[in-house]
């Protein structure tokens, strides 16, 4: 049966930032904040925890870690690449099971048992030992953001998402910005402690803690609303979100995976090119995992080991704002479409410096400070295909964990190619590719945006109206269904 939504009738300045939109009754404004305060606060915690676990390989490697462990080649890119392959495989499994899962025991699980190998890796003394945990910590962290984005796309409307997962996200940068500091820390005050080296003790100080936070999320993830939480979920709160979800065409039956599911998203051409759109994300945006900068600021050979690992934290420490921007003005003032270009023109301009590479050192300085934009748009990207593919909870969790996977995949074995360690510090293929992806990411996302609009002319049923529009977080719900047209206009 088609379902037809009236606009609001009241111009909004895009400066008519609010939390809440009119529409939302003081039972749901009460249910959002609960939310928020439940959810957000978690799923930042333990993506900074997860981050610093990630990260810290890094900058353990220019700690000493090199040395002790007797690197020379390409370990560095190779146990980055076996992470991915650890992560590309845990996520499999999770395509069919997270309409079957309650989310408020999964996730802290992972968290845990990622915790445990974290702690590890403190007792690694060859490269097979170092390169196995690896993979188990790529393996356990790998259905957390997919997870989290499920979540949110569980309680949230699509005009919503963004700016919640913008604060999730912060936990990204925070987290390499923290393993950089802990790393310093560990050099400078703990090298030789108990006969440990520092970035030994840097792994133990991680897993106290990861252990914790997970422990924590049994008691305050609110789960799903055909799994939640009841620690502090009331059935009312479940039946009030099920309500507001349902009034926007967000689909508030749950049927599990089955193949039919499969069927509907193989014919579906948004899937596919969300899919392509999430790989030029992933590939355009390997700058900020590399070690680029890092290995850049060792190679100057002016700065001890904690020296490197602290001026290491200024870049994601500029892309906690560069995250925060694009996700509020993903919600709020231009849609998801403009917020992936703005984002990726700003890291476009930083690659291009470093492929010219021969430049003044204050330029190189400055691309490195781009880098973290190449990742900003990542929650405001899994935001549109919450919104795009909310029609059915079982093709909504198959494709976000199935997009992530093949995605992230392909990194598997791109990364390897384009920045082995050796050419380091100056990655002219690696640079040059992620400039390509970016470049490929910004057209199709336009392509995206602009076949959404055709495709909603006139908005027929519920899933063309749940397709068309991100707006701003003052417009009514009735109208966040049309995903990503422009902002600004009434509503």
């Amino acid at each position: 049966m088609a379902v037809h939504h009236r606009f609001d009738t009241v111009e909004r300045n895009w400066y008519h930032i609010k939390w809440f939109a009119d529409s939302d009754t003081p039972r749901e404004r009460r249910l959002i904040m609960k939310l928020d305060l439940l959810i957000v606060p978690y799923a930042f915690l333990a993506y900074w925890i997860k981050y610093i676990d990630q990260a810290n390989l890094n900058n353990a490697y220019v700690a000493g870690l090199k040395e002790d462990l007797g690197f020379h080649g390409n370990e560095l890119v190779q146990l980055q690449t076996l992470y991915t392959v650890g992560a590309v495989v845990g996520q499999i499994p999770f395509m069919f099971l997270f309409t079957y899962l309650p989310m408020h025991w999964t996730i802290p699980f992972l968290d845990i048992a990622w915790g445990f190998f974290t702690l590890a890796q403190y007792r690694a003394n060859s490269f097979g030992q170092m390169a196995a945990y690896r993979f188990l910590i790529g393996w356990f962290e790998a259905a957390f953001f997919p997870a989290m984005h499920y979540i949110f796309g569980s309680w949230y409307r699509g005009d919503e998402n963004s700016r919640r997962g913008g604060v999730f996200y912060t936990g990204l940068t925070l987290g390499t910005l923290t393993a950089g500091l802990i790393q310093s820390g560990a050099s400078s005050r703990l090298e030789g402690v108990n006969g440990l080296a520092g970035w030994r003790w840097m792994y133990i100080i991680c897993a106290l803690v990861t252990i914790p936070v997970g422990i924590m999320g049994y008691f305050i993830l609110p789960g799903t609303p055909e799994h939640p939480n009841k620690w502090f979920l009331k059935d009312e709160d479940v039946r009030i979100a099920k309500e507001r979800l349902a009034r926007v065409g967000h689909s508030v039956v749950h049927p599990k995976f089955n193949l039919s599911t499969l069927k509907s998203l193989a014919s579906n051409w948004k899937f596919w090119a969300l899919l392509m759109l999430d790989i030029f994300f992933w590939n355009g945006s390997l700058n900020y995992s590399a070690g680029g900068y890092l290995l850049w600021l060792k190679s100057l050979g002016r700065y001890s080991q904690s020296k490197v690992n602290e001026l290491g934290t200024i870049s994601p420490a500029i892309g906690i704002f560069y995250v925060l921007l694009i996700c509020f003005i993903s919600d709020l003032v231009v849609g998801p479409a403009w917020a992936i270009t703005i984002a990726h023109v700003w890291n476009i301009i930083g690659l291009v410096i470093l492929v010219i590479w021969n430049v003044p050192e204050s330029a190189l300085w400055f691309a490195f400070m781009t880098t973290y934009s190449s990742v900003a748009m990542s929650a405001v990207l899994y935001g549109w295909v919450n919104a795009i593919m909310g029609k059915s909870s079982a093709e909504r969790s198959f494709a976000i964990v199935l997009l992530n996977t093949v995605a992230q995949s392909t990194t598997a074995w791109t990364q390897l190619l384009t920045f082995p360690t050796k050419e380091a510090p100056y990655f002219k293929k690696g640079y040059s590719f992620v400039l390509a992806n970016a470049v490929c990411l910004i057209a199709t996302a336009q392509f995206l945006n602009a076949a959404l609009k055709r495709s909603n002319k006139p908005a027929v049923d519920t899933e063309q109206n749940v397709e068309t529009e991100f707006t701003t977080g003052s417009i009514s719900e009735k109208r966040q269904e049309e995903v990503n047209v422009t902002p600004g206009k009434s509503g």
